[in-house]
């Protein structure tokens, strides 16, 4: 399980439960898109972008880094409010 407590504020937090990132970062890029970035001993290892749509149903996930064998990860999760 990934846990963390982190604030939007662009600066590192420790992240537990994910093998290749040790830290999180969170900004807030506008009022539906939020941006984490993961590191592992300082070095980006995946960039995570979640915007929400207009209406509010409807969140897009993006992911892009690498995973913990060091291969190339590029994600996209469509989240739909029940």
């Amino acid at each position: 399980m990934t846990g963390y407590t982190a604030n939007f504020d662009g600066k590192d937090y420790p992240l537990a439960g994910v093998p290749n990132a040790d830290t999180v970062s969170l900004k807030r890029i506008d009022t539906r898109t939020t941006e984490r970035t993961d590191k592992k001993d300082g070095k980006v290892v995946q960039t995570l972008t979640r915007v929400v749509s207009q209406d509010g149903k409807t969140m897009t996930v993006t992911g892009k880094g690498t995973n913990s064998q060091g291969q190339t990860v590029n994600n996209v999760a469509v989240w739909e409010k029940q």
